[in-house]
């Protein structure tokens, strides 16, 4: 068995009012889940370590995903939040830049106006991310993958990965749009993207891995196993599925993979992007 990296989860604390995109159809996650949640997960599913990533649009976010990262050595990196927008974003990215296992940032571009890309201030704090070696993960709606576009075009230095594949309408099986974003998007050498996130944009209660397929051929056409990684999206997940029938869905689909391909797929390559050993 290869080593294994999970590239997308996240902790929290459960918050009603913070949290309130947890609503009542997610029951099962309107709870906490920390590390001590995690780890037998990671360790029966031969996952040696995660990237936390990101839920709420803070500052003490960040302060918080670093703390359980202190203390808890599969925590390989953490996808924090800034506030990109913000004048002194250089004077903020400088108080992090001591922390070695901060990789980089995330903003949850899906909840704000189709054209919040766009935005002047929002570009000069993508600009800022590169002196620092900072990534940026980009989490989007397929209508907005124009803007993503448009946003990894501009700045061809910057390292990007793709979100839970852009969150196409897996439910409806529509992939048309999507799929022409993708392609476009794919064409950029500094754009990564993770399988991450599909069952819960498919039919929670009735999906199938066939249902996944068509998805997942797009994005290996596109990115190919240099670009591609995994992510399980836990807790998240726990609405349409869990932890190991995700794993076993993505297994099942690359056992054709040469062992080089799935150890890209597992391991390399969300270990090059977020450079989780440096």
């Amino acid at each position: 068995m290869s080593k294994r990296i999970d590239s997308h989860q996240h902790f929290w604390k459960f918050d009603p009012v913070r949290d309130s995109w947890i609503d009542e159809t997610m029951q099962e996650i309107q709870r906490d889940f920390l590390p001590e949640d995690l780890q037998p997960l990671l360790n029966a599913n031969q996952f040696e370590g995660c990237v936390a990533v990101q839920a709420s649009q803070s500052e003490e976010e960040t302060h918080f995903l670093l703390d359980l990262a202190s203390k808890n050595d599969f925590i390989k990196g953490v996808v924090g939040w800034v506030d990109l927008r913000n004048e002194n974003i250089e004077e903020r990215l400088s108080f992090f830049s001591n922390k070695k296992k901060l990789k980089g940032f995330r903003h949850v571009v899906q909840g704000e106006p189709d054209d919040f890309m766009y935005g002047a201030a929002f570009r000069r704090g993508i600009e800022a991310l590169k002196p620092f070696n900072y990534t940026y993960d980009i989490l989007i709606f397929e209508r907005q993958l124009p803007a993503a576009l448009s946003l990894v075009k501009d700045f061809p230095d910057q390292k990007f990965v793709i979100d839970h594949i852009a969150k196409p309408n897996i439910k409806s099986g529509s992939i048309d749009l999507w799929k022409s974003g993708i392609e476009e998007i794919a064409k950029h050498e500094n754009v990564w993207c993770k399988i991450s996130g599909m069952v819960t944009e498919a039919d929670w209660k009735n999906w199938k891995p066939e249902d996944l397929k068509p998805y997942l051929d797009v994005i290996f056409e596109n990115f190919s196993t240099d670009k591609l990684m995994y992510g399980s999206d836990w807790p998240v997940v726990n609405v349409a599925s869990d932890y190991h029938e995700v794993v076993k869905t993505l297994e099942d689909y690359i056992s054709k993979f040469s062992i080089g391909d799935q150890n890209k797929i597992w391991f390399e390559n969300a270990n090059e992007f977020y450079n989780l050993n440096g």
